[in-house]
């Protein structure tokens, strides 16, 4: 019985291969590999003893020779094919172990060029692998380290089950499908997203208890693509609490991605992917009481996020209220302490910076909708005045607020702000005017002086009017209604400064 081993990562190779040399197989290796093994004292013949023929091209050709793919492909039950094998003095090949060049690794350091890169393409890897994964019932195929224990508990035994070969096949095919998949990302990178097609590679993080109820099976993957970042909840490191679940992690991306769009000190609290309380405020305590103020209620059994490094005083009243996890970029040790005596609290550490401008992919019956992420920054010196009563200084930073508050809600999205925190906000319902009427409800009488934010234009003055109503200053909303001169002379009839943005942020 005949072995390729040809590995970028040389995880468990030592002892994989001396367990198949103890078995009585011969093993071939190339390059790197091959010295491993030999310096492990694991007996190993060079590829070209199989080819006859030397590695050239600095290694860029070693086991691409028909020698090898022969050897693999050949179907052993198909007599012609072992006799021709037998003519032109080849042997069959029985087990195939390479994982390939470090492309995405590669590509992910500071400065490197176009030439690092291709010489990191691997080509003759992925074609062992996948003709032996081609001829899986008579060849095994290895791709992963984490098989080898596996694989050679079987050949101490029986032999692997045709069930086992293709298991291993289908992994094969998918470890190459997600290299190429980050080959092709890196070099569109720079050029328009969508080309006519489009694949993503995805590797298991782990698998979850169920998915978003407890009938339906869940699992989490990280995207693997030069350029895709890997930063967010899907690097956050857990330091107390029992595993995540599907919603959690759906609520903490949620948290994460509103709460670093402010400037540090500042708390966003989640409920069902939407804010339901935002604050900023230069002391983080205040920052959380501000968030809390906006909807207590909500707030239980919520997830609260921080952009800056949580102290002790926070934590301490943080700790009142229960949550389902608390999110930081760092935390002091008192705070862990007390954190970390709610024992049904989970915590999550990971650095504090915006998420990276992926594709935002969403799937649907019989496909995928595929957008650029809505992370461009909105620049307030373009909006524009349509009303003539001009805001003040502190109505005009509210704004501000309320419209980076909005674009974190789900459409209709209404949020309602004053002193750099949200005082309320509606989401998710049919009708523009019902967000509306849910916020006013939530803020009460503090929406007197208060800004409101609406995250597309409104279509009727009715949600002008029913602002102006419960107080409200000042609004501002992308504008672009074929009633916009109706809405804005409700502002200019009811004394509210109205500005347009010129730029909506639907979130559906």
């Amino acid at each position: 019985m005949r072995a390729i081993l040809s590995v970028s990562d040389k995880t468990g190779l030592l002892d994989f291969a001396g367990g198949l040399s103890g078995l009585g197989w011969e093993v071939f290796s190339t390059g790197g590999t091959q010295r491993s093994l030999e310096q492990g004292g694991v007996a190993v013949a060079s590829i070209s003893k199989l080819t006859g023929f030397p590695e050239i091209l600095d290694g860029r050709v070693k086991t691409l020779h028909p020698a090898v793919h022969a050897g693999i492909l050949a179907r052993r039950g198909e007599p012609r094919h072992q006799q021709e094998l037998a003519r032109l003095g080849l042997v069959t090949i029985d087990l195939v172990a390479v994982n390939l060049y470090p492309f995405v690794e590669t590509v992910a350091k500071p400065n490197v060029g176009l030439d690092e890169a291709l010489e990191n393409i691997d080509i003759g890897g992925p074609t062992l692998v996948r003709a032996s994964a081609k001829n899986f019932p008579g060849v095994i195929v290895v791709v992963d380290p984490r098989d080898y224990g596996l694989v050679l508990e079987r050949l101490k035994g029986d032999g692997l089950s045709l069930d086992e070969r293709k298991a291993l096949a289908r992994k094969a095919f998918q470890h190459v499908a997600v290299y190429d998949t980050a080959i092709a990302r890196y070099l569109g990178t720079g050029s328009a997203p969508f080309s006519e097609e489009l694949s993503f590679g995805l590797r298991k993080v782990q698998e979850l208890r169920y998915g978003e109820n407890p009938h339906q099976k869940a699992a989490f993957y990280q995207e693997v693509a030069p350029g895709v970042a890997a930063d967010g909840i899907g690097v956050a490191r857990q330091l107390w609490g029992k595993e995540l679940s599907f919603n959690n992690i759906l609520d903490a991306d949620a948290a994460w991605t509103t709460v670093v769009d402010f400037p540090a000190p500042a708390v966003a609290i989640i409920k069902h992917t939407n804010p339901c309380g935002l604050a900023y405020h230069p002391q983080l305590v205040e920052a959380y009481r501000g968030a809390l103020a906006g909807d207590p209620v909500s707030a239980f059994g919520g997830i609260a996020a921080c952009n800056t490094h949580l102290d002790a005083e926070t934590a301490r009243e943080m700790a009142r209220t229960f949550y389902e996890i608390i999110i930081a970029p760092g935390y002091s040790p008192e705070a862990l302490a007390i954190l970390q005596a709610k024992k049904d609290l989970r915590l999550l550490e990971l650095p504090a910076k915006p998420p990276a401008a992926n594709l935002d992919v969403r799937r649907v019956s019989g496909g995928m909708l595929v957008q650029t992420p809505d992370t461009d920054e909105d620049d307030p010196s373009t909006w524009r005045l349509v009303t003539s009563r001009e805001p003040s200084p502190q109505e005009r930073r509210d704004m501000v607020f309320a419209w980076k508050a909005v674009r974190h809600i789900k459409s209709n999205a209404i949020a309602v702000a004053k002193g750099d925190r949200m005082l309320g906000m509606g989401a998710g319902q049919p009708n523009r005017v019902n967000s509306v009427e849910l916020a006013l409800k939530l803020v009460g009488a503090g929406a007197r002086g208060a800004a409101l934010a609406s995250d597309a234009f409104f279509p009727f003055p009715d949600s002008i009017e029913r602002a102006a109503s419960a107080g409200i200053a000042a609004v501002v909303e992308p504008g672009g209604s074929v009633r916009d001169d109706e809405v804005i002379a409700a502002a200019e009839r009811l004394g509210i400064s109205l500005m347009f943005t010129g730029r909506r942020h639907f979130r559906h």
